[in-house]
Order: structure tokens, then C-alpha cells, then sequence
């Protein structure tokens, strides 16, 4: 088994030819945004990655193995949600979807025109209810990264979306953000969007 400690972002300082000649590897989301994991690249060599903790693989890194050889990760489409204004809405709309999105921790895409997050129809629910237009698709997923660059720590290791806790954990948060959603949109009505109310 092939270890690999060194990751090279976008394949940084790296020719083209040489990167063309590289083995490849397709990696969802989910084992992308974990800094340990196995793997198989496209020749059939099992990876054992060990990168710092907190790293973040990208499509478009380059994973280099302790004998100097190099594998391309290449984002695997995934089941994904896109999050688009709705026909008589703005772009505000969206402005304020990603914010509650934030606000419950999900893994967010930000794209000029649409935002991109995994499945879960409780949050379908919720987008489509802000008069949001919300379809099912299959693409690459590479949500932002944080304020300190994409291969930062992000902290999802550690902090799931919500279905990823116990059943008790999962209605708690779920009640509590749907309480603060209702209260900010009640508010709204009184103040203007920017108000005294704020959700979370």
C-alpha cells in the first residue's frame, strides 16, 4: 500500500505533461474533507493518505506518495442540491438562504447565480418555503473552505450537519433554528430585513 503525507494544492509548481502522465483518483465530498483515509487510484495501488490533520482535498490537488509518485484527485460527481432565485425573486434571496444555511452549519457552495449543498429535504423544505427554486442534481461538490483558504481547517470534521447526530440531538437543532427562523421572518415584517432580530 502506497502512503502518501504531502498534498500539492491544484497541483502547484507542477508541468502540465507531468501532470497529465499522473494516476488519478475520484473522491466525493465526504472523504475529501477528511485528512485520513484509503483509497484506490486509477492504475489499481491502494493509498493510504495521512495528511495533517484539518486538510481539506480538493479537486485539482495533487496527493504525492512517500516513493515521489503522484496521484490527481478529481472531484466524483455526487448527489447534490441546487439553490437558485426564484423567478420574481432577487439575488437577496440567496443572500439570505446561504446565512440560515451558515447558521445551521451545512457545507455551502457559492456560486454567482446559484448555491450548492448536499441532499436533505427538511432544508428543501425550508428554501422552497423562502420562495427559493431548489433541484436534485448530480456534480462535483466543493463548498467554501472558510476565511483562510480552501485547505484550511474547516471544522466539519468535528461539527456534522445535523443528521449526523443522535435522533434527541437532531430535533433540538432542528426545533431551535426553525424557532429562530420564524422569529427573524416575523421581525422582518416589523423592521425591514436588517432589524433587531437575528437568527442564531
Amino acid at each position: 500500500m502506497l502512503q502518501v503525507t504531502k498534498i500539492l494544492p491544484q497541483g502547484h509548481g507542477l508541468a502540465k505533461p507531468l501532470l497529465h502522465r499522473a494516476a488519478s483518483v475520484e473522491l466525493d465530498w465526504d472523504v475529501r474533507q477528511k485528512s485520513r483515509f484509503e483509497c484506490t487510484d486509477s492504475r489499481g495501488r491502494q493509498l493510504r493518505v495521512f495528511l495533517p490533520r484539518g486538510t481539506v482535498v480538493r479537486g485539482g490537488d495533487v496527493l504525492v506518495g512517500e516513493d515521489g509518485s503522484m496521484v490527481r484527485v478529481l472531484a466524483k460527481p455526487q448527489p447534490v442540491m441546487i439553490i437558485r432565485q426564484g423567478e420574481r425573486g432577487s439575488t437577496f434571496d440567496l443572500l439570505r438562504a446561504a446565512y440560515h444555511l451558515g447558521n445551521r452549519h451545512v457545507a455551502i457552495e457559492l456560486q454567482p447565480d446559484h448555491l450548492k449543498i448536499e441532499p436533505d429535504h427538511v432544508l428543501a423544505e425550508m428554501l422552497r418555503a423562502m420562495r427559493l427554486v431548489v433541484t436534485d442534481t448530480f456534480g462535483a461538490f466543493e463548498p467554501e473552505g472558510g476565511a483562510y483558504g480552501s485547505h484550511a481547517a474547516h471544522g466539519h470534521e468535528d461539527h456534522h450537519h445535523g443528521h449526523h447526530h443522535t435522533d434527541t440531538e437532531t430535533h433540538d437543532h432542528e426545533h431551535e433554528h426553525d424557532s429562530q427562523l420564524h422569529d427573524h421572518e416575523h421581525d422582518s415584517h416589523k423592521h425591514g430585513e436588517h432589524g433587531q432580530s437575528r437568527a442564531g
